[in-house]
């Protein structure tokens, strides 16, 4: 039956599985404009400059559907949680507004010179204006993670009449896995944009761009990914074994480990059956996993026996985190395949291109399966040790939230596929539009001779 509780439950995951897709992106995209705007007033290369104009205007859409998805997600907290505002928050209100009064106020600031005044200011306060918004999207995320982090480990605070109070502000903030989600967080986004803007600008150079700027952002985008995903699989460890100490029976649920064991095996694939609470069809690695999180191999990890009726459901956890870590694992051999070719041929070939294309949204996948595995593990509370979902959902009829889900799901498929037909679409532009350029047109794939600083190379957007 589908009551208040799980029609609740999926609306607000559909809405942040939705809002969560753009800002993965434009984190770490605004820091790639930085780059690129730096770039060019160094070496006054209009190569830059070009890139920078194309990969603006993704940004502004991006940017722009997840401001619009994100105010979504405070109306549900008075619609279908008002228990949790009424519980925690004291703690939930100055952490959503501290995200205003910095971020977002940052972002609004010197977001419309860094979209229109690029040819209205001088050159160093556009670029500091781009800075500006970068800096103001990670703000955004810390904020928001240091929030939900604390929803995961509270500290610094204390209980008096059911109500939840801060005393301490700084272990509220800084509790105990927030810099590990926070820095996690703001890999995975480095990844999303490196793949999007490399899978793009492959797109381009496959329908036959010539130019140098979709070659040099490619380039960018393979490098910045193949730095990046070696750092989160450290990242990503360090983030496991803090989990493992907060939250033994996230990673229990994660391993699938039912009954407490030493020497448990990592398991590579298995079906979890929830009934027998056993693991049918396991093939797994002897002892790795009781190494990995206890460095030992005949480490003890504790099992989803130790929480009788407190421990998230296995299924979802076990398959969405071997998701997130596959999908790791390949967007880190990509990379690394692309620099070498790009190392060793000067080119890439077609093949490659195409399956650069296919990656594009690569980091969506590894985003929201390590999203679901974070916020499906902390079940059954909504707040650990503090509330439970069940406790903060509404007393509304499941028609109503059933109404408002279909209306979300609706707006959002539009929204989704308007969005990747104007990428599209802008792909497509950006390789009709007619510029000269001093060098030769290479190859599908090829490294560019970039010209010297100085050479007069015209203009244009692309």
């Amino acid at each position: 039956m589908l009551d208040t509780l799980l029609l609740s439950r999926i609306q607000f995951a559909a809405n942040i599985s939705f809002h969560i897709l753009f800002p993965t992106i434009t984190i770490a995209l605004c820091w790639i404009l930085v780059f690129f705007k730096l770039r060019f007033d160094i070496t006054q290369n209009p190569v830059w400059m070009r890139a920078y104009r194309f990969w603006v205007k993704i940004f502004a859409l991006s940017f722009a559907l997840g401001v619009v998805s994100g105010i979504t997600m405070s109306f549900q907290f008075g619609t279908n949680w008002p228990g949790y505002m009424e519980t925690v928050g004291n703690i939930a209100g100055p952490l959503l507004g501290y995200e205003v009064l910095t971020a977002f106020f940052l972002e609004a600031t010197f977001l419309g010179i860094m979209l229109f005044g690029i040819k209205r200011v001088p050159s160093k306060v556009h670029t500091f204006s781009t800075l500006m918004v970068a800096l103001g999207t990670t703000m955004s995320a810390f904020w928001i993670l240091a929030l939900n982090s604390w929803m995961q480990t509270p500290a610094g605070h204390e209980i008096r009449d059911g109500v939840v109070y801060a005393v301490s502000w700084m272990e509220i903030i800084f509790n105990p896995s927030f810099p590990y989600r926070l820095t996690h967080i703001l890999l995975a986004s480095g990844l999303t944009a490196a793949f999007f803007v490399s899978g793009i600008s492959a797109y381009r150079i496959l329908k036959g761009d010539s130019k140098q700027a979709p070659r040099v952002a490619l380039k960018t985008g393979l490098i910045v990914a193949a730095i990046l995903a070696p750092v989160q699989a450290f990242v990503g460890d360090l983030h496991g074994l803090n989990t493992f100490k907060h939250q033994p029976q996230k990673i229990a649920a994660m391993e699938g480990v039912w009954e407490t064991e030493r020497g448990a095996p990592l398991l590579l694939f298995a079906i979890p059956n929830e009934e027998t609470q056993t693991n049918d069809f396991a093939i797994g690695i002897p002892k790795l996993a009781s190494l990995i999180l206890t460095h030992s191999p005949d480490g003890e990890i504790p099992g989803l026996n130790e929480f009788p009726g407190n421990h998230p459901p296995v299924a979802p956890m076990f398959y969405g985190f071997r998701i997130m870590v596959g999908m790791g694992v390949l967007m880190l051999v990509t990379a690394w395949t692309g620099c070498y070719l790009l190392r060793r041929r000067k080119t890439l070939p077609d093949l490659f291109l195409k399956w650069l294309v296919v990656m594009t949204f690569s980091g969506w996948v590894a985003t929201l399966a390590g999203w679901y595995v974070t916020e499906i593990g902390r079940q059954p509370w909504l707040v650990t040790g503090i509330l439970k979902t069940a406790d903060a959902v509404t007393k509304i009829p499941p028609a109503n939230v059933g109404l408002s889900l279909t209306l979300y799901l609706t707006t959002y498929a539009v929204l989704m596929w308007a969005y990747i037909h104007t990428l599209k679409r802008m792909a497509r532009k950006a390789v009709y539009v007619e510029e000269f350029e001093t060098a030769e047109p290479r190859a599908h794939g090829s490294l560019p001779n970039l010209p010297n600083p100085g050479t007069n190379v015209s203009g244009g957007i692309a």
